[in-house]
């Protein structure tokens, strides 16, 4: 079977349900579509919609085993060539072998910080209850480098 033809899909004889990582498959709990479930005959995560996932990648790149596969898109993937992104420590790897056999590896960094480090507020001032009146939108006049008014 070529992988890239079909939707996400979870290779049987890769996927060990993530056996003694988390207490069945990572892909189950991470789907934002709860496609992705453990097939109780096999005892393997599956995606029990295929035609309905959005294939958001969120499963290939959790995969411990690198067992889910999904097509790519030529927007960022040539005709006829395979991806697979997966973790590698903290980054993200995404490997992409083509028609010809070769293959790239491009990483990324997943995380700059310390968990739980982070301030998402910060620099952000208190709420001004007259700007509701304002056809502005949050941050419009700043990010946007509009003059600051409270019609």
């Amino acid at each position: 079977m070529e992988w890239t033809t079909v939707p996400t899909y979870v290779d049987p004889t890769a996927c060990n349900a993530c056996a003694g990582v988390h207490g069945g498959p990572q892909c189950v709990y991470i789907c934002p579509n709860d496609l992705m479930v453990l097939d109780d005959l096999i005892n393997k995560g599956t995606n029990q919609e295929p035609e309905m996932c959005s294939e958001c990648y969120a499963c290939v790149k959790l995969c411990p085993e690198n067992a889910v596969h999904v097509r790519g898109y030529a927007d960022f993937v040539p005709l006829g060539a395979e991806v697979q992104p997966h973790y590698e420590g903290q980054d993200i790897v995404w490997d992409i072998t083509f028609r010809d056999g070769r293959t790239e590896h491009f990483r990324f960094a997943s995380r700059t910080s310390e968990w739980g480090s982070i301030d998402p507020y910060a620099g952000v001032q208190p709420a001004d209850r007259d700007a509701l009146r304002s056809q502005a939108l949050f941050g419009e006049p700043k990010y946007l480098l509009l003059p600051e008014t409270t019609e």
